[in-house]
C-alpha cells in the first residue's frame, strides 16, 4: 500500500464565537490532512512535536485512534503543547492567535524510508521557518530524490507578510522539489500582490520547476494549470459553520484522488493525466473541502471518508 507522509505543525484549536467558546480540536493544517486520509483508511505516518502536557497527550492517542502513526512524534519535555485561538466571524471565517510554548527547540528525527510509490505533504510557515529548515528541507530533499508525489500546501498567512522577501529562496526551493503546488487566493495575494494565477504559474512556478499548480479561490472555484491545461471547476454550495478546514481538506482530497487513480509522480510530471480525469480529482478535493466546512471538527467525517475508501 502506499504510504502518506507528513510533517508540520501541531496545535489545539479552540472556536470562539461571540466571544465564547464553541468547539476545540487538534488541530495543523497536515496534521487534518493526515486524519481525514486516516479516516479514509489510508495509511499515513505524521512528523512533528508536541509538548510534554495533557493536551499532547490527548493529540496522540487522538492519532492513533484515526489510524495515523506517530512516526516521528517528539514529546518537548517540559513544555506545553501549542494552542490556537480561532475566532470565527460572521461568515463562520477563522481569524487566528497562536500561543506556544516551545523556546528554543529544534525539530530532531530519523529521515523515514520513503519510496517512489509513496506521498510527501507539507506547507505552512512550518515548511519555511529558519529555526527548523536545517531539519525540514533533508527530509523534503530526500522525498523528492526518492520519486515520491510532493504535495506542497503554501498556507501562507498574513502575520508572516513582512518577511516575503527573507523567505523566498526557501519558497522557491520548495517549489522546485515539488510535484503539485497548492495555494489559495489569500496567499498569493500575501505574497505576489494580487498577480492572477496564470501569471504566477507561467512566471513563477513553472520557471521554478514544478508544472502542476492549485488554486483555491475560497467559496467560489478551484483552478488547476499544467503545461496543456488550464480548468477550473466550482466549488459546492454548502451552510458554512467553519472554514478552519477547509483547505486542508481539499489536500486530503486530492492526495485521496491521486491514490484510487493509482497516479504517480511521473504521471503528473509528465503531465500525462487526462482533462476528465483531472476533473474528477479536483472534484474530490472540492467535496472534502466543502464536507470539513459543515462543522466545528478540522477533518471530514468519518461516514464521509468511508464513501473514499481505498
Amino acid at each position: 500500500m502506499r504510504r502518506i507522509f507528513g510533517i508540520g505543525e501541531t496545535v489545539y484549536d479552540i472556536l470562539l464565537r461571540d466571544g465564547q467558546p464553541v468547539a476545540a480540536s487538534a488541530g495543523g493544517s497536515v496534521f487534518n490532512s493526515l486524519i481525514s486520509l486516516g479516516r479514509v483508511g489510508l495509511d499515513c505516518a505524521f512528523i512533528s512535536q508536541i509538548g510534554d502536557d495533557y493536551i499532547g497527550t490527548i493529540i496522540e492517542q487522538f492519532l492513533h485512534d484515526n489510524g495515523v502513526h506517530n512516526l516521528q512524534l517528539t514529546r518537548l519535555p517540559g513544555s506545553k503543547t501549542a494552542l490556537s485561538l480561532a475566532v470565527l466571524d460572521e461568515n463562520n471565517d477563522a481569524h487566528y492567535s497562536f500561543y506556544k510554548d516551545y523556546g528554543g527547540a529544534t525539530l530532531n528525527f530519523e529521515i523515514p524510508r520513503i519510496t517512489a510509490s509513496d506521498i510527501f505533504m507539507y506547507g505552512s510557515y512550518y515548511a519555511l521557518n529558519p529555526q527548523i529548515r536545517s531539519a525540514v528541507k533533508p527530509l523534503l530533499e530526500h522525498a523528492s530524490s526518492s520519486g515520491a508525489v510532493i504535495y506542497y500546501d503554501l498556507n501562507y498567512r498574513s502575520n508572516h507578510a513582512h518577511e516575503c522577501l527573507a523567505l523566498a529562496p526557501s519558497i522557491l526551493e520548495n517549489y522546485a522539489l515539488s510535484t503539485i503546488i497548492r495555494g489559495s487566493e489569500d496567499d498569493f495575494n500575501i505574497l505576489y500582490q494580487g498577480s492572477d494565477s496564470e501569471s504566477i504559474y507561467r512566471n513563477i512556478i513553472q520557471p521554478a520547476g514544478c508544472n502542476t499548480f492549485i488554486v483555491t479561490h475560497g467559496s467560489k472555484s478551484v483552478e488547476l494549470f499544467t503545461p496543456s491545461k488550464r480548468i477550473a471547476i466550482p466549488v459546492p454550495k454548502v451552510e458554512t459553520v467553519s472554514t478552519i478546514g477547509a483547505g486542508d481538506n481539499f489536500n486530503a482530497g486530492i492526495v485521496t484522488a491521486l491514490v484510487n487513480s493509482s497516479i504517480s509522480s511521473n504521471t503528473i510530471k509528465a503531465d500525462a493525466i487526462s482533462e476528465d480525469l483531472w476533473h474528477s480529482i479536483l472534484e474530490t478535493g472540492a467535496a472534502f473541502g466543502s464536507e470539513a466546512c459543515r462543522s466545528t471538527q478540522n477533518y471530514v467525517s468519518k461516514e464521509f471518508a468511508m464513501r473514499y475508501a481505498h
